[in-house]
């Protein structure tokens, strides 16, 4: 029997509910040996979270047990006791995996409802579980793991102190969300106090999030409740963005944040700002504290959590609330030289002012006359010279005027004012979206004009030939027929001079075409002359001169005309007109002469050297024929004499 008991004393231990204590040992190994030499290869061990660990009542308990180095089945067995504190360390029963009829009295009722249960997470794994812990829950919990092995070796339960301390976590909110429409784009501040008394040391966190519904696709048509959380802050402080939706990038563009302050009484106050709501942020808002302690393990466990709901928000998008009008309405006539007013006013923005405009004033649909920026900076569109002559500017929120102070017949057509938003942006930068652009209805704009007639007559002077080198002197002769001062601008284009046409006459015999170089038949101008007696040359080969005779004469000079400054001359004749606050505009009035031909004869000089070349060409020739020649008898009469010698 000695014998028999040293074999199993390295791995003999019994649990505290077992109903035998073993007989005393004899020392028998010697003390010098450790422990873990005296350990046995296979020893069934029970394990808990090491204690005591802090619970808050009301709030669940999770106790996890663990049990390896076991003999028999894979799938073991699990019971739970309580020692209470003030029972005198009687034994309780609470729950049992092998045995409904384990629990004990105050343990009964709750088993049965569920609130106190076990729950397996794998066949040595399992956790107890109190949904709602009491203050006479406090005690010491032991884990105890029925035999399955043929022999008594390890620890075949483990305990564990949980203390139960109350709920001292507090939530509340200072205004809570009514549930109007809010404009896309508007501004959202949501505010939310925790505090929490405990004497141990624990932590707090706070969520805010949305509860939104989206259709399941059941053919029931119900639907399913979304939860999405918005932003958070930690235990340790850190702010945390929600993963779904655009929260992350909005929280990194700024446009989402958290802050915490100290609040009154104790109490610290949460604040999330959004900068622009969207459609999408369109549900009901809460506000969730989470109260955080570390256990004994190092693991933070959350003890206690409190949700409030602060209301509905629903998002009004910008497409329907946002309107653009422009006055005055209908058709506006003026005689040309007068003012022009109009006025673009935008209703249905978030309020505050938070979103940024970008106001523009268009023409004939795509042309742009003017923009105001988000950041109120005004530039014109392709005309320029309305920059010295116009305004553009902020009259109030949400109304903005463009002024012409002097309209000239270009300013005529259908005006628009579109409108870009920029919801919650201020001021946006170069590459960002408008949330929504609208355009205002059209205001057609109608300039009277006087009545201008013009004609324009071209003819080259009477004089010799024209030649290659010569001065080609055009002259352009311009009547006007109105009421009031005007100016003319002329301008000279040319035109190669068409290739005359061949018919062919029947039975002749065909002849082989031959290649012609490609014409030019695009008009090109040469030179100009402006309503400001502002000289343009546009030639680029030859010298060019262009300038005013007379009120009604203008005269083209093509210095050493080359070949490629003879074709087919045309005038062009344009009418301005002074406006009554001394302004000059196009009248629209054009005129274009007849065309003129100017061809260029050869020099003398050039003809003179034709028959010197080809005389100087034909004395080579024979020279060289003579020359071979003789040559050629010189040199066979030679070889006979040699021969003959």
């Amino acid at each position: 029997d000695r014998y028999y008991f040293l074999f199993f004393l390295p791995c003999l231990y019994l649990p505290s509910s077992a109903r035998f204590s073993p007989p005393p040992l004899p020392p028998i190994f010697p003390t010098s040996l450790s422990p873990s030499v005296l350990q046995c290869a296979l020893c069934r061990d029970v394990t808990l979270p090491p204690g005591p660990i802090y619970r808050v009542a009301g709030f669940p308990l999770s106790l996890p047990c663990v049990v390896s180095g076991f003999e028999g089945p894979r799938t073991q067995d699990f019971e739970w006791f309580l020692y209470r504190e003030d029972a005198g360390g009687r034994q309780i029963g609470v729950v049992s995996t092998r045995d409904q009829g384990f629990p004990y009295a105050p343990f009964q009722a709750r088993v049965r409802t569920g609130e106190v249960r076990v729950e397996r997470d794998a066949g040595d794994k399992a956790r107890l579980v109190v949904q709602r812990l009491r203050p006479e829950d406090q005690g010491k919990y032991e884990c105890y793991t029925p035999s399955t092995d043929s022999t008594f070796r390890g620890n075949y339960s483990a305990s564990v102190a949980v203390k139960v301390i109350p709920d001292t976590l507090q939530i509340s909110y200072s205004r809570s969300l009514t549930g109007q429409p809010v404009p896309e784009g508007s501004e959202l501040t949501l505010s939310c106090s925790a505090a929490v008394q405990s004497r141990q040391h624990t932590h707090l966190s706070v969520t805010f999030g949305k509860r939104g519904g989206q259709s399941s696709g059941s053919p029931a048509g119900g639907e399913v409740s979304t939860i999405r959380e918005i932003i958070s802050i930690d235990r340790v402080l850190t702010v945390t963005p929600g993963r779904s939706g655009s929260y992350k990038k909005r929280y990194d563009d700024g446009e989402i944040t958290l802050e915490k302050r100290n609040g009154e009484g104790g109490r610290d106050l949460y604040l999330m700002k959004m900068k622009a709501v969207q459609p999408e942020d369109t549900g009901s808002y809460f506000c969730e504290a989470s109260q955080w302690i570390l256990d004994p393990d190092g693991s933070w466990q959350k003890i206690a959590q409190r949700t409030l709901d602060i209301g509905n928000l629903t998002v009004q998008q910008l497409a329907e609330s946002l309107s653009v009008s422009s006055s005055p309405r209908g058709v506006v006539t003026l005689q040309v030289g007068s003012p022009l007013s109009l006025t673009c006013e935008v209703a249905g923005l978030p309020a505050g002012g938070t979103s940024g405009l970008l106001v523009q004033w268009m023409k004939r649909g795509s042309v742009e006359v003017a923009r105001i920026s988000p950041d109120g900076v005004v530039s014109w569109g392709d005309d320029l010279s309305r920059a010295s002559g116009g305004s553009m500017e902020k009259v109030a929120d949400g109304k903005y005027s463009l002024k012409l102070f002097s309209a000239r017949p270009s300013d005529s057509g259908v005006y628009r004012c579109a409108v870009s938003v920029y919801a919650g942006r201020r001021n946006p930068g170069p590459s960002t979206a408008a949330t929504l652009t609208q355009r205002s209805e059209g205001v057609t704009v109608n300039l009277k004009t006087k009545d201008v007639v013009v004609s324009a007559v071209a003819e080259l002077p009477r004089g010799p030939l024209l030649k290659r080198g010569s001065t080609i002197t055009l002259i352009c002769n311009v009547t006007v027929t109105t009421t009031g001062p005007t100016e003319v601008q002329v301008q000279w284009v040319r035109q190669p001079i068409p290739e005359p046409v061949i018919t062919k006459r029947e039975n002749a015999p065909a002849e082989p075409p031959s290649p012609r170089p490609p014409v030019e038949d695009k008009p090109r101008l040469v030179a100009a002359l402006t309503y400001e007696g502002v000289a343009q040359i546009y030639a680029n080969g030859s010298e060019v001169s262009i300038d005013r005779l007379s009120a009604s004469s203008y005269r083209l000079r093509v210095h050493s005309a080359a070949t490629d400054d003879q074709g087919l001359y045309v005038c062009q004749a344009e009418v301005w007109g002074q406006d009554p606050h001394g302004g000059w505009y196009n009248t629209g009035a054009k005129a274009e002469s007849s065309a003129v031909t100017v061809y260029l004869y050869a020099r003398v000089a050039d003809l003179l050297l034709i028959p010197l070349v080809i005389g100087v060409s034909s004395s080579l020739f024979v020279g060289i024929v003579i020359i071979a020649t003789v040559t050629c008898c010189f040199m066979k009469r030679l070889a006979k004499q040699r021969a003959r010698k």
